[in-house]
């Protein structure tokens, strides 16, 4: 039982605590390549936790009405006593449940996966009708008076840009935020956009869930703006930034606006130092180790 304690203790400190301190750290928005990380690392963490738990009260449970069989099954004796008997269905029931706590996020990645391909073949075919190509920047054009440039990504990747957006950008101002939008392309981000929005469906009501979806959204606009200002001015995509900014994109899609507009726009015009690239290795490694703990935890008593 006190395994099972400590686990609840960590999957609290994952779920609930760490978002809000991840949440309002400065340092996210300096690095955040590895603040989307560390996210990833917390979810991963709060299901390998939760499996566990689950894992161990099962095994309680076992113990409880298999008295002291199930117990020696447990530690391995009443099997070496049997000559290696092989296992029993009953033997496999303690696995059930920490399999229902991993399968049950991959299930909803899954169709969060297929609801989003179904919506951005939805918005090819509308596209195809009424978008015409513009090769000097590689976009199909939609004759809409709004500004808005988005994309879709996929295997059938495709960047559209309104006529409104061509009238009101300058050529350099187009290609930075042109720049932007491949980025989330080049980056494979509505994979992560998905990862989130599922692990969300699975843990409704869970503070890591509902602050790592907002967060990493907004990250990873941040991720595509820095890729962007790499290759051109920041004034120059902050500019282009605001003018596209209340473009709306259809569903499943990047829009050059994005979450967090304002927030970005401050953090274009007013560069902050990142921090040290040992610092951001740190980081990286402490959430992908994350989810060792409760494993060595739960496994720690077996072990010794």
């Amino acid at each position: 039982m006190t395994t099972v304690l400590a686990l609840a203790a960590y999957a609290a400190l994952a779920g609930a605590v760490a978002p809000y301190a991840l949440a309002g750290a400065r340092w996210a928005y300096r690095a955040p390549k590895a603040a989307v990380v560390v996210w990833q690392g917390l979810m991963a963490a709060f299901v390998v936790t939760a499996a566990s738990a689950v894992y161990q009260l099962a095994l309680a449970e076992q113990h409880m009405h298999g008295g002291l069989t199930g117990l020696l099954g447990v530690c391995g004796l009443s099997r070496a006593a049997t000559g290696g008997a092989a296992p029993t269905a009953a033997d496999a029931l303690p696995l059930l449940p920490p399999l229902v706590v991993v399968l049950v996020p991959t299930g909803w990645l899954l169709h969060c996966l297929r609801q989003t391909a179904r919506a951005r073949r939805r918005s090819l075919d509308m596209l195809a009708p009424v978008g015409r190509p513009a090769p000097e920047y590689g976009v199909t054009v939609v004759d809409h008076p709004a500004a808005a440039v988005y994309c879709l990504p996929g295997r059938s990747r495709r960047i559209v840009v309104t006529q409104g957006a061509l009238d009101a950008l300058t050529d350099a101002q187009l290609r930075a935020v042109l720049a932007h939008e491949r980025a989330h392309l080049d980056g494979r981000h509505h994979l992560l956009h998905a990862t989130t929005r599922a692990f969300q469906r699975a843990f409704p009501g869970l503070p890591l869930a509902r602050l790592g979806r907002e967060q990493t959204a907004l990250l990873l606009e941040m991720i595509a703006d820095d890729r962007a200002m790499s290759s051109h001015p920041r004034d120059v995509l902050a500019t282009a930034m605001y003018e596209v900014a209340a473009g709306q994109a259809p569903e499943a899609a990047f829009g050059a606006g994005g979450p967090g507009a304002l927030i970005r726009l401050r953090r274009m015009l007013a560069p902050q130092h990142k921090p040290r690239r040992v610092t951001g290795w740190s980081l990286v490694a402490a959430s992908l180790a994350a989810p060792l703990p409760p494993l060595l935890l739960a496994c720690g008593p077996a072990l010794g």
